[in-house]
């Protein structure tokens, strides 16, 4: 059975989403371990309540990134995963991370990528008056929000709506997209090769499977 281990910041409501998915056969795997960059963060409680050890690195006792980074390597790689998960991770990769679990990290951004990589994407999707915002899962490389998207979902933002009424909306999308194509590389389904995601043998459009 294949090995995830999934990287959190906050609430972990992605994380309960594979959790669930693993435990209903949805995920042909399982999740070996969690980590935060916060010891206060509430994904780590789902995992502990799971049964999961969860592990918490705070950036203060390090140097610098590339330090923080090679301890959550070391602790990582104690588990041996197959999959390395980003699930509301909020800090910024270094190369040698991305560069270490090349072609096996996914990461779940709020907004239809290309637009808004970074932060405050929902509030960016009002501010610009957009009719539609959404969510992609995209393999993880050195550029930002960057890598080949794999799948996204489009949900629509209506007059008057509020940012957290997107969020939940967007949440309500990211829950099922994203244990979906973890159960794809999970199968072997999905890949990364040449810079570009490919799904069953086949490369995936910019804008990933199904887009329309």
């Amino acid at each position: 059975m294949k090995k995830l281990v999934v990287l959190i910041s906050g609430n972990g409501s992605n994380l309960q989403s594979i959790l669930d998915a693993c435990a209903s056969g949805r995920i042909h795997g399982s999740v070996a371990a969690v980590f935060s960059n916060r010891a206060a963060a509430y994904g780590l409680t789902r995992a502990q309540e799971a049964g999961i050890p969860a592990h918490s690195l705070a950036a203060s006792d390090f140097t610098d990134r590339e330090a923080f980074d090679r301890q959550l390597i070391a602790e990582i790689e104690a588990y041996s995963p197959d999959l390395i998960v980003l699930a509301g991770y909020m800090r910024i990769l270094s190369s040698a991370f991305v560069a270490h679990f090349h072609d096996r990290l996914l990461n779940i951004h709020p907004s239809l990528l290309p637009k808004y990589p970074g932060l405050h994407t929902h509030r960016q999707a009002l501010a610009n008056g957009d009719s539609e915002h959404g969510t992609s899962v995209h393999f993880v490389t050195d550029e930002l929000d960057g890598g080949p998207v794999i799948l996204q979902a489009k949900v629509p933002v209506f007059p008057g709506d509020s940012e957290a009424e997107i969020t939940e909306r967007v949440q309500h999308q990211e829950h099922a997209i994203y244990p979906m194509v973890i159960g794809w590389f999970v199968e072997g389904r999905l890949a990364m090769r040449d810079g570009k995601a490919w799904l069953d043998g086949e490369p995936l459009p910019p804008q990933g499977y199904a887009n329309d």
